[in-house]
């Protein structure tokens, strides 16, 4: 399954041995102590109370006699310790201690048995208690009223040491939260009492709620309260120093009106009738540490052929809501939907019936979300019991009194890549494993044996495009969050392919109204998402059409000798001189593909022009980032671009089995080379149409591969095209590897004619044959003739002078030689290669010859 669920505490394993061998002790001791009357049968009443900030988990039992125990399971020394125990016979609803483990808050509701009374408080429902643990163990009620309460104690991030002030948090039936003050004191040494129970100081938190959520984690409180038939989410934070503030207000078009009273990770809930949870809404607010504000919403289930469900991004302002079919009309729901906080993904889980992994961080296209259906195997290999999802992936199933780590599951989605035939599966899983984050690299290794093998699977995006992209995107992501506003997390802009099972409605929403004006961490990135909501159009993505439009001009220079300074394009290949070396510092094993190993100028213009749009892009719009980590920001990401292509050709290279013997252009291509030039020429077409450099050596190759496996005229045709690229280093060794044969010469002078002009005459000048010579003296003729302007000349020509009596040709000639003898500094230049009057006469003479047939 996509989703793997690794437990991090179990009662039955962490608890229950421990209780026996407690047990056990006491009987051999003949006395009865904190766990002396749990006998085996009792073992079914062992449950989870709460979870703490800490991880420590809280859980109680009922004794032989009816006695309440309390237990606590520390996550750190995975040790149990006795807490409290009740010698009464009560029902346990909530339950929570301090960081010190001096105080212990419970809320017990009084037995209901004939002939009971709870001599504590007489004539109430429930009762508060606060019990001072070590080690006086003096009880004190808080509370004694007939509605239920909730408790939960603050855990401020502070130093080990003992607080001479704690937070506990009493939430209502009666709809209001307060907070009490309760100041202890240290008494002949460990003693830990309470100071001036009967004046505790407390503040009202919130009134008339409807709904309320605890983020032990974050220390925040989020509730709704109705205003005028309208849902009104606020959320307070509670600080290190005890001080609380009251952060934001969000409108949610969410009807609570008739919902009744619920709340949400204020411990473990076994109050709830489970088999009428499907018939009850379910809301929850998931959060990470990317700024990132979810409101998942479902209503009661009225139908039995679908259900509804509303994810509402507050930190990108627009709602998503979802209708899945739930197959055949007789398919009962008989499980409530949940939601599962996944970090980067929210989890929406029906158990039975459909699994939907939303992404979070990117909701704007559903295809970058995975949904599957009952049909598939993983559905019924989650747990089918309500699962409580807490903060950081912690996930609480209070049924099983386990406690879950969840985790993707990376096997699963590799064999789910390998597996499925839609594209919108293929594209969800693939962004799914890249954003595990572990052992990334090997990751990709897998990825890129499936990418190798399936490049023309997909039909509605480029997968080459989308790996490459996406990856890049996940290499540097986690350094700095809001990077995601500013580099591409796909190659896909839109998607208007329906998912199977599924149909989507998306709204815009009103932003929330923050309340205070100073934010720090989590706040401050929240913040600034709802700014960049607020104010930013279009997005600021970034796309290499700038680097495009430079790279053409720089290229146009070249080509008439114009180019601009020095120092601006010295500049540029000093930026690909970094890229090529971080790329070569990371890469720990030898390359087998001859990459990286040549000059190619055109690539390189491209990959330093690239790095200096990027750091600019990055520099204008990443505020409070250091200068210098943003350089090695850009350095790692088109160093990664390039490390991709890179990868994907030596897997493709290692399957085939391919050896140097094939980097030269005598011989004919067979199946494997063909393979491999497939491959390269969609990595082009995928690099050509985002505009991405190519790692040098890229085109030398793809060459080579062309000419082996193509016939001439097909091999011209991708030329022509620009699906082949010639570099000087290729046509180079074209020249030197082939023969002047029929075939070699046909060849050699179509890639001639196709050559920019300056790398023409270079290669000309290496290539002994008449057909050179003829293009060598035109071009020489050119350039002495360019500025010539007519003289009076002699009418009379010495002959003698000549070897062959021809007027028009010696004419000519006698003007050229002129020429070159009237501009020594031009002829200096110019005829460096041996070449001059005598050489055109000579070229002349051989191309006429030719053309007669002599």
């Amino acid at each position: 399954m996509a989703l793997l669920l690794v437990a991090d505490f179990d009662l039955r394993k962490d608890v229950l041995p421990w209780l026996r061998a407690q047990r056990a002790v006491s009987e051999a001791a003949g006395a009865e102590g904190g766990g002396s009357d749990v006998l085996e049968n009792n073992y079914e009443s062992l449950r989870v109370l709460n979870v703490e900030r800490n991880g420590n988990i809280i859980y109680t039992y009922k004794g032989d006699k009816g006695n309440i125990f309390f237990g606590l399971y520390d996550c750190q020394t995975r040790q149990n310790e006795h807490l409290y125990t009740f010698e009464k016979d009560l029902q346990v609803v909530s339950c929570s201690v301090n960081s010190e483990r001096t105080l212990l808050a419970a809320s017990l509701v009084q037995s209901t048995k004939e002939g009971r009374r709870n001599e504590l408080q007489p004539g109430s429902k429930c009762l508060t208690l606060l019990v001072e643990i070590h080690p006086v163990n003096n009880v004190k009620v808080l509370k004694a009223v007939d509605s239920y309460i909730w408790v939960q104690f603050l855990y401020p991030y502070v130093e080990s040491r003992p607080l001479p002030e704690n937070h506990l948090l009493l939430i209502s039936e009666e709809k209001y939260i307060e907070k009490y003050r309760i100041q202890v004191t240290q008494e002949d040494g460990n003693r830990v009492v309470i100071k001036n129970f009967s004046h505790l100081s407390r503040d009202r938190i919130a009134e008339d709620f409807v709904w309320a959520q605890w983020d032990m984690s974050e220390q925040r409180l989020y509730y709704i309260d109705l205003k005028k038939s309208r849902s009104i989410l606020k959320c307070i934070q509670f600080y290190a120093d005890e001080s609380f503030n009251l952060m934001f207000e969000a409108l949610l078009d969410i009807s609570l009106s008739d919902s009744g009273f619920k709340l949400v990770n204020f411990g473990c809930d076994c109050h709830q009738d489970q088999e009428k949870l499907s018939k009850h809404l379910t809301l929850c607010v998931f959060t990470n540490h990317t700024g990132s504000l979810c409101v998942c919403y479902s209503p009661k289930c009225a139908s039995l052929e679908q259900i509804t469900y509303s994810v509402l991004y507050i930190h990108k302002g627009h709602s998503k809501t979802f209708t899945a079919a739930l197959g055949s009309a007789g398919s009962n729901v008989t499980k409530g939907i949940t939601f599962l906080n996944l970090d980067y993904y929210v989890a929406v889980y029906l158990p039975g019936h459909f699994f939907h992994l939303l992404n979070i961080q990117h909701p704007d296209m559903i295809c970058h979300s995975l949904f599957q259906t009952g049909n598939n195997e993983m559905i019924d290999m989650l747990p089918h019991s309500p699962l409580q999802s807490l903060s950081g992936c912690l996930v609480l199933d209070c049924c099983s009194g386990k406690l879950y780590r969840a985790l993707f599951n990376q096997s699963y989605l590799l064999r789910f890549l390998w597996n499925t035939r839609l594209d919108c599966e293929k594209m969800a899983a693939l962004h799914c494993v890249l954003s595990c984050g572990r052992g990334l690299r090997v990751l990709e290794g897998q990825i890129i044996q499936w990418v190798s093998e399936n490049v023309s699977a997909c039909h509605s995006f480029d997968l080459i495009q989308e790996f490459i992209i996406a990856s890049s995107y996940w290499s540097v992501y986690p350094e700095t969050s809001n990077v995601d506003k500013l580099l591409p997390y796909s190659s896909v802009l839109t998607w208007n392919t329906e998912i199977p099972g599924i149909t989507l409605v998306t709204e815009d929403i009103e932003l929330p109204l923050m309340k205070v004006h100073s934010f720090k961490g989590y706040w401050e990135k929240l913040n600034s998402n709802l700014e960049y909501v607020k104010y930013t159009k279009p997005h600021l993505h970034y796309n290499n059409s700038v680097v495009r439009r430079e790279w053409h001009n720089l290229i146009s220079e070249e080509k008439t000798g114009k180019r601009r300074s020095t120092a601006y394009v010295r500049n540029i290949l000093d930026d690909a001189i970094k890229v090529i070396s971080n790329l070569e510092a990371r890469n720990l094993e030898p390359r087998l593909t001859p990459l990286l190993q040549e000059e190619d100028n055109h690539q390189r213009l491209l990959m330093g022009l690239m790095v200096s749009e990027l750091r600019d892009h990055l520099l204008r719009h990443l505020q409070g980032v250091e200068k210098k980590k943003i350089e090695q920001m850009v350095l790692d990401y088109v160093s990664k671009l390039l490390d991709l292509i890179c990868r994907i050709l030596e897997t493709i290279w290692r399957k085939h089995n391919l050896h140097s013997s094939i980097l030269h252009f005598k011989g004919h291509g067979g199946a494997a080379e063909f393979a491999v030039f497939h491959v390269m020429t969609r990595i082009l077409e995928a690099a050509d149409s985002l505009f991405l450099p190519l790692p040098p050596g890229f085109h030398t190759l793809h060459t080579i591969l062309g000419v082996h496996c193509l016939p001439l005229h097909n091999l011209l045709h991708y030329i022509d095209s620009g699906l082949l690229l010639l570099t000087e280093t290729a046509v180079i060794r074209l020249m030197k590897d082939l023969d002047n044969t029929e075939k070699n010469e046909k060849l050699k002078f179509s890639i001639i004619g196709r050559l920019p002009p300056l790398i023409g005459q270079k290669i000309c000048r290496l290539w002994d044959h008449p057909v050179s010579s003829n293009i060598i003296s035109r071009n020489h003729v050119t350039r002495l003739l360019q500025n010539y302007k007519k003289q009076p000349w002699n009418s009379m020509i010495d002959k003698s002078s000549f070897r062959v009596e021809f007027l028009p040709l010696n004419y000519f000639i006698e003007i050229l030689t002129d020429i070159e003898s009237s501009d020594q500094a031009l002829y200096a230049v110019q005829g460096r290669d041996n070449v001059d009057a005598e050489f055109v006469e000579e070229a002349a003479l051989k191309h006429t010859t030719m053309l007669l047939g002599l």
